[in-house]
């Protein structure tokens, strides 16, 4: 999937995403996007999936600015700084500046993945350290870290700065899914196509996994925060955390999802608020604590965390529509689990159709918060918001 963003001679940018004809018809099997509305004064342009070229155009029609081709090496998606200073060379020149979000987020992962294992070495006593480690390093597509990361560098930050945090919220999320998997959960055999922390170390051993990467989350962001971000920015962050995994964030999201299960009466209104509280607010905290480090305003912090909210809720919608249309093969857990624990989802309460458009409405609403931001920087937190539109486990 690349991103080409337009320079030539405007602020605003050209984002495209090229996909292949397999991949168009997979994705055609999840939903179509329906047209934006406008994004910084021109019409958003989001044709059907079934177009022959299988191109979801954004911000600006192909052709309305002038057009060359110009790819940038991969080595140069990989910070803000060097596609911002890029894009003023290429801008002069009338060129177009491709932003790869697959090398993007590949590089992202790869940093996030060294940083996970330097943080949680494999020490004494080795079996809880051997069970953390299991989880937190069985691959995923880290899409938390690298909203955290696209965050601070969209208001003014930089990786570095971000890192740490960005592993903390990668710590929660594996928390979350080894509870989640647990038998007195949601009793999950397998997780990202691998048997699930219970099933290798014990039902013991991976509740106090699950609980030390909880804890070691906001120690690691206390003590390796970079000394150059003020204190009260990490204060902040930490509490901001705090409050999305306690009884009115993941933990309380998770409760009302327990107690609604095989609950007829379950509404639209009470499934979105587990939604909110049990997947989207860990994403939006992801956002919300990297702009916060790299000094966002509180504008911008309240438009980062609205398209947050957005994403968050688009990912859970999505990911309610991919259990009932994809296999376990390719989800890589038990597909279908909903259906059989009679659990409310969107395709449930609104039907499989609605819940796909409901997906898009959410994607477009995402990308509308990100209008007054400089484009370039955008460009990852705007490919992030596709990619969970279209992903497809």
């Amino acid at each position: 999937m690349a991103y080409t963003a337009m320079a030539a001679g405007t602020q605003s940018l050209q984002l495209r995403t090229v996909a292949s004809y397999q991949e168009c018809n997979s994705m055609r099997s999840c939903f179509k996007l329906t047209p934006f509305k406008s994004f910084h004064g021109v019409n958003f342009n989001v044709p059907s999936l079934g177009a022959a070229n299988c191109e979801i155009m954004g911000h600006l029609k192909l052709g309305s600015l002038p057009y060359k081709q110009c790819s940038v090496s991969s080595k140069s998606t990989k910070t803000m700084a060097q596609l911002v200073d890029l894009a003023e060379t290429e801008k002069a020149e009338g060129k177009d500046i491709e932003f790869d979000f697959n090398e993007y987020m590949k590089s992202k992962a790869v940093a996030v993945d060294a940083a996970l294992d330097k943080a949680i070495p494999l020490e004494y006593p080795e079996k809880i350290h051997e069970s953390m480690r299991y989880s937190l390093l069985a691959g995923g597509k880290r899409v938390r870290p690298a909203l955290c990361i696209a965050a601070c560098e969209l208001v003014g930050g930089s990786q570095d700065l971000a890192m740490p945090t960005a592993c903390a919220m990668e710590m929660i999320h594996t928390m979350s899914l080894i509870h989640d998997d647990l038998p007195c959960m949601d009793n999950d055999d397998f997780r990202r196509g691998k048997p699930t922390n219970h099933k290798v170390f014990g039902e013991d051993t991976a509740v106090l996994a699950g609980d030390a990467l909880l804890s070691f989350a906001f120690e690691h962001i206390a003590v390796a925060t970079s000394k150059t971000v003020p204190s009260d920015r990490t204060l902040r962050v930490i509490s901001e955390l705090g409050k999305t995994i306690g009884s009115q964030g993941l933990v309380g999201g998770q409760v009302v999802d327990i107690t609604s299960e095989g609950d007829a009466n379950v509404d639209l209104k009470t499934l979105e608020w587990i939604h909110i509280h049990k997947t989207a607010v860990l994403l939006e905290c992801s956002v919300v604590s990297g702009g916060i480090l790299g000094g966002a305003t509180e504008d911008e912090i309240a438009r980062i965390r609205r398209y947050a909210r957005c994403v968050g809720l688009l990912f859970q919608v999505v990911d309610d529509i991919l259990d009932v249309t994809k296999s376990s093969e390719e989800l890589g857990k038990t597909a279908g689990k909903d259906l059989l624990t009679d659990k409310a989802t969107y395709p449930k309460l609104m039907g499989l159709e609605k819940a796909k458009e409901f997906a898009a409405e959410l994607a477009t609403r995402a990308k509308e918060e990100l209008s007054s931001f400089d484009q370039i920087k955008a460009a990852p937190l705007l490919g992030l918001a596709d990619y969970i539109a279209f992903r497809q486990n």
